[in-house]
């Protein structure tokens, strides 16, 4: 596949991407992002800006949104700053250091708030404070306290392990060695960073000396405070930002603001603009104020971090795997441009979506060239939402227009604007598209959905390819020597058209037949054999890998681990497609109405062919994740209203412990957790024989008790 196509396929909104392109996608941002952060935390000299490099971790989350069976070992979503650099003694984390998820709008921050509602079950009006400060740009250090004393400091590094610099850090003023008055055990985070006119004399100094000057006040800080000799640490103006803590022997106080100002009494520099906002309407207000003040602060910051200030509140919510839930950084925008839309393209995607491309002038956006950018659907080109109100103020876009082009919080440019006074005489509305470019089969829009899609299916060579790639993807079957290349030489040939076709290739191509495998160019008898016999392997698949590799819309690997997991066997999950049960699927934690539609749909038009496939495999059951908990392996199902905790938060817990949570009692079921209100569903297990307990016997079991 040529660079050209790479690049195009790039330049897909995130929600159209096709399995090849995303996969594609994701090998290229891995490789980006960890040469940038080895360049940004391990070598003090990035490579890009943060804008840059804050566009390509959202660009890598919102395709492994959309596609978590892609999801790479070595994915930046998985990974916090980079391993720490040779030439320091390690020092692990007794908690994690994690980063922050970041927003780029307003809408971005409200999305947060009422998410932390949504999981804690509170109602608009219930008070829920935040705090606000501003986002350093500097190291990240953790100091740790015992007895008063500081006994070592540590660079982030990867969230696990980080540098030993506690010589150095000793050398920082504000950066107390001793402390009066703290808990026995106290590790103290912030960030060490540079003042503005401190960075200025520093590189005046080292020109002078005929040594390395920086590019920039994080790049000055970052190197200084990681030198192996310390007297040079020293000689660096250095200082340091308290925000947070790790390990306590006794909590700081109730909340975030009660914490920060514990710090302060404790002789730590907090900042003096960290506020606390009891609305939404204030949070957003401060963002604007700090921004205003950005340029004369006298330190780097790029935005602003919010947190929960109830810290029993911060502790239900818990965290993801690399960031808290209680805590967002709204990021400042990065820059735009005005350039001219030369043309738009239509791509047809594995799923059949049809996505605009927009065809621009080269234009330099953030300090890179941008010739692509994406369209999202043909309601966006028409100036309008899905809902069919205006957007742009009902504006729409057309060849020949002068566009803005935005690269905030994503990689791929979109375009934000149209200047109607640049318009030609003679430019036309755009017409979309009704039939597929890649086959001509209609493309419909069906009720609800933003996309128009080719009805194609696998006559539609952008489908039918791309869905057998997906089918033997390193998540799937993963057949040795059968990948993307060779499935798509297969199929144009006419080798295989179905999945199923790929495990009677044997029968057909191997040995005593007239075509052999062997014969084709670049096959022998050695490389044949071979690919037979890894196919011969793969007949033996489990279960939620045989559920991922059928390529249902919406079901990505975590999914299907999910159904894998609730079902337990092939024929329990086909059982369940047939009896075509919407509301069943949804019970189960993580299943939605969507996803739910897709599944009894792939099984209702393709059923045939899914049980020929399944002919010739052996499906081996899920097992049940490992665990000590008394509810390991067991289903459970909560009713009535549970008093101490959200239904979400208990579907999570008990999954964490590795049992399975269904919506209805059965004779499957082996625990029922009863709240008030409880009704039918406790009848009913009474009935059956089943054990059921109460929240209070739930939690001593959620404990281990």
């Amino acid at each position: 596949m040529s660079s050209e196509r790479g690049t195009d396929s790039a330049a897909l909104d995130v929600a159209d991407l096709d399995e090849g392109a995303a996969a594609r996608e994701l090998a290229r941002l891995a490789r980006l992002l960890d040469t940038a952060n080895r360049a940004y935390h391990t070598d003090d000299a990035p490579v890009m800006s943060d804008a840059e490099f804050d566009a390509l971790r959202v660009r890598n989350s919102e395709i492994e949104a959309h596609f978590p069976e892609l999801v790479r070992d070595d994915s930046p979503s998985q990974r916090i700053g980079a391993p720490p650099a040779e030439g320091f003694a390690k020092i692990r984390h007794a908690r994690r250091m994690l980063s922050l998820a970041n927003a780029f709008s307003d809408d971005d921050v409200a999305d947060f708030v009422d998410s932390i509602r949504r999981f804690l079950n509170l109602g608009p009006d219930a008070a829920l404070a935040f705090t606000a400060e501003p986002k350093i740009d500097g190291l990240s250090l953790s100091l740790r306290y015992e007895g008063g004393v500081l006994v070592h400091a540590a660079t982030r590094g990867d969230g696990e392990t980080g540098e030993n610099v506690t010589a150095n850090a000793r050398t920082i003023s504000e950066i107390p060695t001793r402390l009066t008055g703290a808990p026995d055990t106290l590790e103290v985070r912030g960030e060490v960073y540079m003042a503005h006119d401190d960075f200025i004399a520093l590189n005046a100094r080292q020109a002078e000396a005929g040594a390395k000057t920086f590019a920039n006040p994080r790049n000055a800080a970052a190197g200084s405070l990681r030198q192996l000799d310390p007297t040079i640490t020293a000689a660096r103006p250095l200082r340091f930002f308290a925000y947070a803590w790790g390990e306590v022997s006794a909590p700081l106080a109730a909340s975030q603001s009660d914490a920060i100002a514990r710090l302060d009494e404790l002789g730590f520099t907090t900042n003096p603009r960290f506020r606390r906002c009891k609305t939404l309407a204030e949070m957003l207000e401060n963002y604007r104020e700090i921004e205003s003040e950005r340029a004369s602060l006298g330190y780097d910051i790029d935005g602003v971090v919010y947190k929960l200030d109830d810290l029993a509140l911060q502790e239900r919510l818990g965290l993801r795997s690399t960031t808290p839930r209680w805590a967002i950084a709204h990021k400042f925008p990065a820059e735009r441009a005005w350039t001219l839309l030369e043309g738009i393209d239509i791509q047809v995607g594995r799923t059949g979506a049809l996505s605009p491309v927009a065809r621009l002038r080269p234009v330099t956006v953030g300090g890179v060239v941008v010739s692509n950018a994406t369209l999202h659907n043909e309601d966006y080109i028409a100036g309008r939402d899905s809902k069919g109100e205006p957007i742009r103020e009902g504006r729409d876009i057309r060849v020949g227009d002068w566009v803005e082009v935005y690269r905030a919080g994503d990689v791929i440019p979109k375009i934000r604007d149209v200047d109607l006074s640049r318009r030609p005489k003679d430019a036309t509305p755009y017409t979309f598209p009704q039939t597929c470019p890649e086959c001509g089969s209609p493309a419909i829009r069906e009720p609800g959905d933003s996309v128009r899609r080719c009805t194609g299916g696998l006559v539609c060579p952008a489908q039918a390819g791309e869905r057998l790639k997906h089918f033997v993807s390193r998540a799937a079957f993963d057949i040795e020597g059968l990948g993307a290349k060779q499935v798509e030489a297969f199929w144009r040939d006419g080798w295989i058209a179905t999945p199923r076709d790929i495990f009677t290739l044997e029968d057909r191509f191997g040995p005593g037949q007239p075509r052999q495998l062997r014969n084709r160019e670049g096959w022998g008898e050695k490389s044949a054999q071979n690919l037979f016999a890894a196919i011969r392997d793969k007949r033996f698949i489990g279960l939620g890998r045989f559920i991922f590799a059928l390529g249902i819309r919406h079901v990505g690997e975590t999914s299907a681990g999910l159904l894998a997991a609730h079902y337990g066997d092939w024929q329990s999950f086909r059982t369940a497609m047939a009896a075509g049960d919407e509301g069943e699927l949804m019970a189960i934690n993580g299943v939605g109405p969507v996803m739910a539609r897709a599944l009894l749909g792939a099984f209702a038009a393709e059923g045939e062919t899914i049980d020929a496939l399944a002919a010739e495999l052996e499906i081996t059951p899920a097992e049940a994740r490992a665990s000590d908990s008394p509810v390991a392996g067991k289903t459970l199902v909560f009713t009535g209203t549970l008093e101490q905790m959200t239904r979400a938060e208990a579907k999570a817990r008990a999954e964490a412990l590795g049992a399975r949570v269904a919506g209805s009692v059965s004779a499957k079921t082996d625990l029922l957790v009863a709240g008030p209100g409880a009704g039918s569903k406790a009848k009913k297990a009474t009935e059956l024989g089943i054990e059921v307990i109460d929240e209070e016997g739930w939690l001593r079991l959620a404990r281990g008790g």
